[in-house]
């Protein structure tokens, strides 16, 4: 499967891509995350494109830890200018290669440089996972009798 069919799929379609401002607030950004229930944003620019990511672990790592004071800090002084990305035509196998080469947990999908969506570590091991019963539940029927089609 495709991951532009992933994120069109009825489990899928209620999480639309939420996007941050280099220049917005850790304070705000850490109300966003707790609002919409996310372990990260893609960081865009006005333009629309990505120019970094934010996760939890940037904000405990780099606010919380040291001198630093969180209410002064911004999301481009704690956000992750790498960002590993996927496309719309790159398939699930490729989605979680990719993360677990970086050792990331949440991948932006893009679209000529615009975020269409965010797919996570939990995402992909939910449609394996269904896909693993379905073929099991096909095996199982077969096995006890049943045709194969």
């Amino acid at each position: 499967m495709k991951l532009g069919e992933l994120l069109n799929s009825k489990d899928m379609k209620h999480r639309v891509a939420i996007t941050v401002s280099p220049n917005d607030t850790i304070s705000s950004i850490v109300d966003k995350l707790i609002e919409h229930d996310r372990g990260s944003f893609p960081v865009c620019n006005d333009k629309g494109g990505l120019v970094g990511i934010i996760t939890e672990r940037d904000i405990v790592r780099k606010c919380f830890t040291g001198s630093t004071d969180c209410s002064k800090c911004k999301v481009q002084d704690v956000m992750s200018r790498k960002v590993a990305i996927a496309q719309a035509d790159d398939d699930i196998d490729y989605a979680i290669n990719t993360m677990r080469t970086e050792r990331i947990r949440h991948l932006p999908v893009v679209d000529d440089k615009k975020v269409i969506g965010m797919i996570t570590m939990r995402d992909l091991i939910g449609f394996k996972l269904e896909e693993t019963d379905d073929k099991v539940r096909f095996l199982s029927d077969y096995i006890s009798g049943g045709s194969l089609q």
